[in-house]
Protein backbone atom coordinates (compact mmCIF):
# COMPACT_ATOMS: atom_id res chain seq x y z
CA UNK A 1 0.00 0.00 0.00
CA UNK A 2 2.61 2.08 1.21
CA UNK A 3 4.86 1.79 -2.07
CA UNK A 4 2.06 1.95 -4.67
CA UNK A 5 0.98 5.13 -3.04
CA UNK A 6 5.00 6.65 -3.08
CA UNK A 7 5.22 5.40 -6.73
CA UNK A 8 1.63 6.84 -7.56
CA UNK A 9 2.67 10.13 -5.81
CA UNK A 10 6.37 10.15 -7.27
CA UNK A 11 4.63 9.71 -11.02
CA UNK A 12 2.51 12.78 -11.01
CA UNK A 13 5.03 14.99 -9.83
CA UNK A 14 6.76 14.03 -13.32
CA UNK A 15 9.39 11.73 -11.66
CA UNK A 16 10.71 8.35 -13.50
CA UNK A 17 10.08 5.45 -11.00
CA UNK A 18 11.97 1.92 -11.11
CA UNK A 19 9.55 -0.04 -8.75
CA UNK A 20 10.91 -3.14 -7.51
CA UNK A 21 8.51 -5.89 -6.67
CA UNK A 22 8.46 -9.37 -5.33
CA UNK A 23 7.76 -12.00 -8.10
CA UNK A 24 4.00 -12.57 -8.39
CA UNK A 25 3.41 -9.49 -7.77
CA UNK A 26 2.06 -6.35 -9.75
CA UNK A 27 1.40 -2.68 -9.80
CA UNK A 28 -1.91 -1.89 -9.59
CA UNK A 29 -1.50 1.27 -12.23
CA UNK A 30 0.96 1.45 -15.44
CA UNK A 31 2.56 4.57 -16.67
CA UNK A 32 5.17 5.00 -19.50
CA UNK A 33 7.07 6.49 -16.51
CA UNK A 34 7.28 3.29 -14.14
CA UNK A 35 9.40 0.22 -14.74
CA UNK A 36 7.93 -2.78 -12.75
CA UNK A 37 11.14 -4.76 -11.88
CA UNK A 38 10.12 -8.28 -10.30
CA UNK A 39 13.19 -9.40 -7.74
CA UNK A 40 12.52 -11.79 -4.40
CA UNK A 41 13.79 -9.67 -1.55
CA UNK A 42 16.13 -12.22 -0.36
CA UNK A 43 18.21 -11.66 -3.70
CA UNK A 44 18.82 -8.04 -3.79
CA UNK A 45 21.96 -8.39 -3.26
CA UNK A 46 22.31 -9.57 -6.96
CA UNK A 47 19.96 -6.81 -8.77
CA UNK A 48 21.85 -4.08 -10.36
CA UNK A 49 20.19 -1.35 -12.92
CA UNK A 50 21.49 0.46 -16.11
CA UNK A 51 20.36 3.24 -15.31
CA UNK A 52 21.20 6.20 -12.60
CA UNK A 53 18.70 6.69 -9.81
CA UNK A 54 18.59 9.90 -7.65
CA UNK A 55 16.92 7.92 -4.49
CA UNK A 56 16.01 4.86 -2.72
CA UNK A 57 13.47 4.40 -0.85
CA UNK A 58 13.38 0.74 1.11
CA UNK A 59 10.08 -0.24 2.32
CA UNK A 60 10.42 -3.91 2.18
CA UNK A 61 10.20 -6.52 5.20
CA UNK A 62 9.03 -9.74 5.92
CA UNK A 63 7.19 -11.02 8.67
CA UNK A 64 5.56 -7.75 9.27
CA UNK A 65 1.71 -9.05 11.10
CA UNK A 66 1.64 -9.88 14.96
CA UNK A 67 1.92 -13.51 14.39
CA UNK A 68 5.59 -13.12 12.43
CA UNK A 69 6.90 -10.51 14.31
CA UNK A 70 8.80 -12.40 17.12
CA UNK A 71 10.24 -14.75 14.50
CA UNK A 72 13.77 -13.95 14.91
CA UNK A 73 15.93 -15.69 12.26
CA UNK A 74 13.24 -13.50 10.24
CA UNK A 75 13.71 -10.52 11.53
CA UNK A 76 17.39 -11.12 11.73
CA UNK A 77 17.41 -11.54 7.70
CA UNK A 78 15.62 -8.46 7.62
CA UNK A 79 18.44 -6.33 9.01
CA UNK A 80 20.80 -7.92 5.86
CA UNK A 81 18.26 -7.20 3.77
CA UNK A 82 18.07 -3.59 4.50
CA UNK A 83 22.01 -3.53 4.26
CA UNK A 84 21.51 -4.88 0.92
CA UNK A 85 19.46 -2.10 -0.36
CA UNK A 86 22.18 0.75 0.56
CA UNK A 87 24.36 -1.86 -1.46
CA UNK A 88 21.42 -1.29 -4.47
CA UNK A 89 21.69 2.53 -3.42
CA UNK A 90 25.32 2.82 -4.07
CA UNK A 91 25.24 0.64 -7.07
CA UNK A 92 22.50 2.88 -9.10
CA UNK A 93 24.56 6.08 -7.74
CA UNK A 94 21.49 7.32 -5.58
CA UNK A 95 22.19 10.35 -3.23
CA UNK A 96 20.12 9.54 -0.75
CA UNK A 97 18.42 6.35 1.08
CA UNK A 98 15.44 6.59 2.63
CA UNK A 99 14.64 3.02 4.94
CA UNK A 100 10.96 2.31 6.52
CA UNK A 101 10.87 2.25 10.39
CA UNK A 102 8.51 1.78 12.90
CA UNK A 103 6.89 3.15 15.98
CA UNK A 104 7.55 -0.66 17.56
CA UNK A 105 10.87 0.95 17.74
CA UNK A 106 9.72 2.94 20.75
CA UNK A 107 8.08 -0.19 22.40
CA UNK A 108 4.74 0.29 24.24
CA UNK A 109 4.12 3.88 24.77
CA UNK A 110 1.79 5.94 27.30
CA UNK A 111 2.53 9.14 25.90
CA UNK A 112 2.71 10.77 22.85
CA UNK A 113 5.66 10.51 20.47
CA UNK A 114 8.62 13.28 20.47
CA UNK A 115 12.09 14.69 19.62
CA UNK A 116 12.65 13.38 23.33
CA UNK A 117 11.24 10.33 23.28
CA UNK A 118 13.49 7.23 23.73
CA UNK A 119 13.89 4.16 21.71
CA UNK A 120 12.82 0.92 23.66
CA UNK A 121 11.47 -1.92 21.24
CA UNK A 122 10.15 -4.35 23.02
CA UNK A 123 9.04 -7.10 19.59
CA UNK A 124 11.42 -8.28 17.33
CA UNK A 125 9.63 -6.52 14.57
CA UNK A 126 10.53 -3.47 16.24
CA UNK A 127 14.69 -4.78 17.55
CA UNK A 128 15.16 -5.48 14.01
CA UNK A 129 13.74 -2.28 12.26
CA UNK A 130 15.69 -0.38 14.72
CA UNK A 131 19.25 -1.94 14.15
CA UNK A 132 18.34 -2.25 10.49
CA UNK A 133 18.17 1.89 10.95
CA UNK A 134 21.22 2.24 12.82
CA UNK A 135 22.95 -0.52 10.52
CA UNK A 136 21.91 0.89 7.31
CA UNK A 137 22.92 4.87 8.83
CA UNK A 138 26.37 3.08 9.42
CA UNK A 139 26.91 1.80 5.83
CA UNK A 140 25.48 4.81 4.06
CA UNK A 141 28.03 7.60 6.11
CA UNK A 142 30.76 4.65 4.58
CA UNK A 143 29.44 4.71 1.14
CA UNK A 144 28.90 8.68 1.14
CA UNK A 145 24.98 8.04 0.96
CA UNK A 146 22.62 10.33 2.59
CA UNK A 147 20.61 8.88 4.84
CA UNK A 148 16.93 8.95 6.51
CA UNK A 149 15.17 6.65 8.88
CA UNK A 150 11.26 7.14 8.32
CA UNK A 151 8.93 5.64 11.37
CA UNK A 152 5.84 4.75 9.96
CA UNK A 153 2.80 4.75 12.26
CA UNK A 154 -0.58 3.73 11.39
CA UNK A 155 -1.29 4.09 7.57
CA UNK A 156 -4.54 3.09 6.11
CA UNK A 157 -5.89 3.45 2.30
CA UNK A 158 -7.76 1.78 -0.65
CA UNK A 159 -4.77 -1.01 -1.06
CA UNK A 160 -4.19 -2.06 2.65
CA UNK A 161 -4.75 -5.81 3.62
CA UNK A 162 -7.98 -7.15 4.21
CA UNK A 163 -6.80 -7.93 7.77
CA UNK A 164 -5.87 -4.91 8.67
CA UNK A 165 -8.37 -3.04 11.44
CA UNK A 166 -9.47 -0.34 9.65
CA UNK A 167 -10.50 -2.94 6.83
CA UNK A 168 -11.60 -5.20 9.03
CA UNK A 169 -14.42 -2.61 10.04
CA UNK A 170 -15.17 -1.03 7.16
CA UNK A 171 -15.85 -4.90 5.45
CA UNK A 172 -17.77 -5.86 8.70
CA UNK A 173 -20.00 -2.56 8.74
CA UNK A 174 -20.85 -2.76 5.04
CA UNK A 175 -21.68 -6.29 5.81
CA UNK A 176 -23.95 -5.16 9.21
CA UNK A 177 -22.17 -7.30 11.13
CA UNK A 178 -20.40 -6.18 14.80
CA UNK A 179 -16.56 -6.19 14.30
CA UNK A 180 -15.13 -8.10 17.42
CA UNK A 181 -12.76 -5.25 18.84
CA UNK A 182 -10.61 -4.84 21.85
CA UNK A 183 -11.86 -1.94 24.12
CA UNK A 184 -10.20 0.35 21.49
CA UNK A 185 -9.35 2.84 24.11
CA UNK A 186 -5.62 3.41 22.82
CA UNK A 187 -4.51 7.16 21.92
CA UNK A 188 -4.51 6.56 17.87
CA UNK A 189 -2.95 8.58 15.27
CA UNK A 190 -3.77 7.60 11.72
CA UNK A 191 -2.26 8.87 8.43
CA UNK A 192 -4.09 8.25 4.75
CA UNK A 193 -1.63 6.26 2.63
CA UNK A 194 -1.45 9.83 -0.08
CA UNK A 195 -0.10 11.86 2.93
CA UNK A 196 2.39 9.41 3.89
CA UNK A 197 3.82 8.87 0.56
CA UNK A 198 4.16 12.66 0.51
CA UNK A 199 5.91 12.99 3.63
CA UNK A 200 7.98 9.89 2.02
CA UNK A 201 8.58 11.62 -0.77
CA UNK A 202 9.40 14.98 1.16
CA UNK A 203 11.93 13.21 3.64
CA UNK A 204 13.58 12.17 0.55
CA UNK A 205 14.51 15.64 -0.92
CA UNK A 206 14.59 17.94 2.59
CA UNK A 207 15.13 15.67 5.50
CA UNK A 208 18.71 15.81 6.77
CA UNK A 209 21.17 13.23 6.78
CA UNK A 210 21.17 10.53 9.67
CA UNK A 211 17.63 11.98 10.91
CA UNK A 212 14.93 9.64 12.28
CA UNK A 213 11.60 11.14 11.46
CA UNK A 214 7.96 9.95 12.60
CA UNK A 215 5.30 9.40 9.43
CA UNK A 216 2.28 9.99 11.24
CA UNK A 217 -0.48 12.88 11.05
CA UNK A 218 0.14 14.63 14.17
CA UNK A 219 -3.47 14.04 14.94
CA UNK A 220 -4.84 11.74 18.14
CA UNK A 221 -7.66 10.33 19.23
CA UNK A 222 -9.23 7.22 21.30
CA UNK A 223 -9.09 4.01 18.66
CA UNK A 224 -12.88 4.01 19.10
CA UNK A 225 -13.77 7.02 18.01
CA UNK A 226 -12.07 5.98 14.24
CA UNK A 227 -14.42 2.73 14.85
CA UNK A 228 -17.01 5.20 15.24
CA UNK A 229 -16.73 7.22 12.22
CA UNK A 230 -16.58 4.57 10.27
CA UNK A 231 -19.61 2.70 11.64
CA UNK A 232 -20.65 6.47 10.89
CA UNK A 233 -20.12 6.94 7.88
CA UNK A 234 -20.98 3.20 6.27
CA UNK A 235 -24.38 3.93 7.38
CA UNK A 236 -24.45 0.31 8.75
CA UNK A 237 -27.07 -1.02 11.34
CA UNK A 238 -24.39 -3.03 12.87
CA UNK A 239 -22.55 -1.99 16.59
CA UNK A 240 -18.96 -2.40 17.34
CA UNK A 241 -18.31 -5.20 19.80
CA UNK A 242 -15.73 -3.49 21.73
CA UNK A 243 -14.19 -5.55 25.04
CA UNK A 244 -14.72 -8.86 22.91
CA UNK A 245 -10.85 -9.44 21.93
CA UNK A 246 -7.87 -9.27 23.81
CA UNK A 247 -4.40 -6.96 23.09
CA UNK A 248 -1.83 -7.78 21.24
CA UNK A 249 1.21 -8.78 23.29
CA UNK A 250 3.20 -6.10 22.56
CA UNK A 251 0.07 -3.62 21.53
CA UNK A 252 0.81 0.30 21.96
CA UNK A 253 -1.57 1.85 24.06
CA UNK A 254 -0.84 5.82 22.91
CA UNK A 255 0.22 5.96 19.46
CA UNK A 256 0.31 9.77 18.56
CA UNK A 257 3.69 11.51 17.13
CA UNK A 258 4.57 15.34 17.11
CA UNK A 259 5.50 16.11 13.42
CA UNK A 260 6.39 19.31 13.98
CA UNK A 261 9.72 19.00 13.18
CA UNK A 262 9.08 17.02 10.19
CA UNK A 263 7.16 20.20 9.17
CA UNK A 264 9.96 21.92 9.79
CA UNK A 265 12.62 20.35 8.28
CA UNK A 266 10.70 18.94 4.64
CA UNK A 267 8.21 21.28 5.15
CA UNK A 268 5.11 18.38 4.93
CA UNK A 269 1.35 18.97 6.01
CA UNK A 270 -0.73 16.77 6.25
CA UNK A 271 -3.75 17.38 3.82
CA UNK A 272 -6.32 14.56 4.17
CA UNK A 273 -8.61 14.10 7.26
CA UNK A 274 -9.56 10.75 8.41
CA UNK A 275 -13.17 10.81 7.33
CA UNK A 276 -12.40 12.33 3.83
CA UNK A 277 -9.50 9.42 3.86
CA UNK A 278 -12.28 6.50 5.18
CA UNK A 279 -14.50 7.40 2.65
CA UNK A 280 -12.29 6.99 0.05
CA UNK A 281 -11.48 3.02 1.89
CA UNK A 282 -15.14 2.63 2.10
CA UNK A 283 -16.37 3.23 -1.79
CA UNK A 284 -13.09 1.04 -2.62
CA UNK A 285 -14.04 -1.73 -0.36
CA UNK A 286 -18.01 -1.38 -0.96
CA UNK A 287 -16.57 -2.10 -5.40
CA UNK A 288 -14.94 -4.75 -4.20
CA UNK A 289 -17.55 -6.43 -2.04
CA UNK A 290 -19.68 -6.46 -5.31
CA UNK A 291 -17.36 -7.71 -7.34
Amino acid sequence: MIGSSLAELALKNGLEVYAVVRPGKCMPFASDNLHVIRHDLAELDSLSLDERCDALFHLAWEKTTAEGRDDTDAQLNNIGYTLDAVRLAKRCGCGVFVGAGSQAEYGVLKSPIDADTPVNPQSGYGIAKYAAGKMSLLLCRQEGIRHCWARILSVYGERDRDSSLISYCVDSFLSNISPKLTDCRQMWDYIYCGDAAAALLAVGGKGKDGKSYCIGSGKCAPLADYVLKIQELTNSSASPDFGSRDYYSHQQLCLCVDISELTADTGFVPSVTFADGISKVIEHRRKKQLR
